[in-house]
């Protein structure tokens, strides 16, 4: 494995961002809409095999003291790699002063528990699609 990191959104293929999203049980949104969101972001991390993008992740945040952490995505076959905790790391640097949260996929926060992240009593959600985002478990 040849790993690249790259910081921000230039040459990126926002159909491969989509496939990956999808492939992961995650958003998926047209390439158009995905490209906007890593755009418009704080910062960006995507991470390469050699030409190949194996990983990516995102955050927002004022700059100042709050963030949120969105779209960690690792193709399967590169998952249990330390890829996740490559890109979470890399956008933790980038926000050093802020408070983090972070929006997990169901089943995955044993992962970031293991990056110190704690599970949040008061988190709350308002969805577009809120009865598909029920079903798929992130909300009661």
């Amino acid at each position: 494995m040849s790993l690249k990191i790259q910081l921000d959104c230039s040459n990126i293929n926002w159909d491969c961002v989509s496939q990956t999203l999808k492939k992961v049980g995650m958003a998926s949104f047209t390439a158009e809409i995905h490209k906007k969101a890593f755009e418009n972001s704080y910062t960006v991390v995507f991470i390469f095999d050699d030409d190949k993008l194996i990983g990516f992740g995102r955050a927002l945040s004022d700059g100042a003291y709050q963030a949120a952490i969105y779209d960690i995505a690792i193709l399967p076959e590169y998952q249990g790699k330390g890829i996740g905790r490559l890109i979470v790391n890399n956008i933790i640097k980038t926000l050093p002063k802020c408070n983090l949260i972070l929006y997990a996929a169901p089943g995955k926060e044993i992962f970031y528990e293991k990056l110190n992240f704690k599970k949040m009593k008061t988190g709350m959600a308002l969805f577009c699609n809120a009865t598909e985002m029920q079903k798929k478990g992130f909300t009661e």
